[in-house]
């Protein structure tokens, strides 16, 4: 595979097979990530893709095929110590290759589940604010990641995080809404990522921050925000977990958890802020008009 030799194949998702690679060239280790849709394609025995089915799938493999070249494009532009960084970009085998730096270390999603929750005040404020900053940058750039989750956070000795899997990024401005069938993850997508007309942006991403920063104290993932919106059952942090975390964290978890988008931190500098100078949430939350 290109200058790539394949130690093994450490992951699968419905969109992509995740590889540990060696780089013949220079010897290092390194993560591949290969394109290949569970639904519209398979491999054969010579080690091709074939794309399965009629018109309607072949459209939808080169589709997709487009928007795993756009995830590798945002993320070369993306030169930030918290985000995962690409070493190369290639097509073979009738589809697409990301290559990126190995980092050791663990999943965050793994972590939480081996541990069951109640991680610390101090684990949640080592991984949280770097994750943040680097989505801060995102956002600068028009730029939403829109599949921020615990599986998703990359964990390197010592607790500095990494921000993987750009392959739902899209691009927003101001004057427009973003009208696009989303990866939708139950638990971490915000209310309005399941409807084409939702009104998407920074505010959404922050919804996804402060559900994985919930899942961190309770070992699992909040109520679906569909579920939410028809009957909510999900007690404030604030008031569940009072007696072990710090009232100024549960209450910007609180806040970016917020079912209406307009009460929300509006990008993840203000939720940054909140939780790095211990502010909480405001006292009173202006509704933004963001049309």
């Amino acid at each position: 595979m290109d200058c790539y030799s394949i130690i093994k194949m450490i992951a699968s998702g419905g969109f992509s097979l995740i590889y540990l690679a060696e780089d013949e060239d220079t010897q290092e280790r390194v993560i591949i990530k290969e394109y290949l849709p569970k639904k519209s394609a398979s491999r054969n025995k010579t080690g091709q893709i074939r794309i399965i089915g009629n018109t309607k799938q072949h459209n939808a493999f080169h589709h997709g095929r487009k928007l795993f070249y756009q995830e590798a494009k945002a993320l070369a532009n993306l030169h930030h110590p918290n985000v995962v960084k690409v070493r190369n970009f290639f097509l073979a085998n009738e589809t697409a290759y990301l290559v990126m730096d190995y980092e050791p270390g663990k999943n965050l999603g793994g972590y939480i589940k081996q541990r069951g929750g109640s991680l610390s005040t101090t684990f949640i404020m080592t991984v949280f604010p770097p994750i943040l900053d680097a989505l801060s940058l995102i956002h600068s750039r028009n730029q939403l990641h829109l599949d921020i989750k615990p599986g998703n956070i990359h964990l390197r000795p010592g607790g500095s995080p990494l921000l993987l899997d750009f392959g739902a990024v899209h691009y927003f401005t101001k004057t427009s809404r973003i009208k696009t069938s989303q990866v939708i993850t139950a638990g971490f997508s915000p209310l309005e990522q399941y409807y084409a007309s939702g009104d998407i942006g920074p505010w959404s991403d922050v919804y996804a921050i402060g559900a994985t920063m919930r899942s961190c104290i309770e070992g699992k993932a909040a109520p679906s925000a569909i579920k939410r919106h028809a009957k909510e059952t999900l007690v404030p942090a604030v008031k569940k977990h009072k007696q072990q975390y710090p009232v100024y964290l549960l209450e910007a978890i609180d806040w970016a958890m917020e079912m209406d988008s307009n009460q929300r931190p509006q990008n993840a500098g203000d939720l940054f802020d909140a939780i790095t100078n211990k502010k909480g949430r405001p006292t009173t939350t202006n509704i933004t008009n963001k049309q």
